[in-house]
């Protein structure tokens, strides 16, 4: 039997027949397209959490190397602390043990400075690290112009902050950090103990000389009660600096010298630097800063 091909419903047939297949095909590459994105999506899930679990693990890691630095940091510091404290203690030892100062003299030098005025010259020292400095009011006597050489020979100039006339105290202020010299308490001071006294005698700078105190609390020419005698050589330019103990702490500022005397030196027992320069600092600057 011989096919008509022009029969219409032999064409309808295969037409539909064709778009069945098509939407199948196209049925199973849309099925195919969403394995494809669901495998393609798990895949990127998976690589996300990778690198999720990743970076956690650098993280972590940074963390440990961050703990391992700063536990050797720590551990580096201490290290320091302690050999910086072994060496105060042989400092103090060979101070107290024999007339060895050395030790002290290189921790605390540092700390002095040379004044130097347009008529006159002194001593002063650092009693905080972020510059003020310490010497006796009547060094700055009729000054106009001031500055202050520290012992390695760096020059600056300085800021006049006030002055306590009856403690003849006054307080100044250069620029920069530096090391400063802590106060001892004078009530614990004792008769007989070393001291050094460091200045620049006769413009001889940064001179050091040794002695004991001899007395306390005697009276100067303001009244008070409030001077550390001793026989350490004084001089002129002296004035202003520290009288140090063997614990490297201030225990007096150089003030005076009985004329006519000889191995009698005065400074102004520390207690009272604290209370006067704490006095200056709170008239002008509304502060305390010892």
């Amino acid at each position: 039997m011989v096919r008509n091909i022009n029969n219409p419903n032999h064409t309808n047939h295969w037409t539909v027949k064709y778009l069945r297949h098509l939407v199948l095909l196209i049925i199973i590459l849309v099925i195919l397209q969403l394995v494809f994105l669901v495998m393609l999506w798990n895949q990127i899930s998976n690589v996300n959490e990778d690198i999720t679990n990743l970076k956690d693990k650098v993280d972590l890691s940074d963390a440990e190397i961050q703990n391992k630095i700063n536990t050797l940091t720590d551990s580096l510091l201490e290290t320091q602390g302690s050999i910086k404290m072994q060496e105060t203690q042989i400092s103090k030892l060979k101070a107290e043990t024999s007339s060895d100062f050395s030790g002290i003299v290189q921790q605390t030098v540092d700390s002095v400075v040379s004044i130097k005025t347009n008529v006159a010259q002194g001593t002063g020292f650092l009693i905080t690290s972020n510059g003020y400095v310490v010497t006796n009011a009547h060094v700055l006597a009729r000054a106009r112009l001031v500055s202050a050489t520290t012992s390695d020979k760096e020059s600056y100039s300085m800021e006049l902050i006030g002055y306590i006339e009856d403690l003849d105290i006054a307080l100044l202020k250069i620029k920069g950090n530096h090391p400063f010299l802590e106060l001892e308490d004078s009530d614990n001071v004792e008769i007989g103990e070393k001291v050094i006294a460091i200045g620049n005698p006769l413009g001889l700078s940064f001179s050091v000389s040794e002695g004991i105190v001899s007395g306390v609390d005697r009276v100067g020419d303001n009244g008070l009660s409030a001077y550390i005698q001793t026989d350490a050589a004084l001089n002129p330019g002296n004035s202003g600096g520290p009288l140090i103990n063997t614990n490297g702490k201030v225990i007096g500022i150089n003030n005076f010298k009985l004329a006519g005397g000889e191995n009698l030196g005065f400074a102004l027992e520390s207690n009272y630097i604290v209370e006067g320069v704490n006095e200056i600092a709170k008239q002008t600057m509304n502060m305390t800063i010892l």
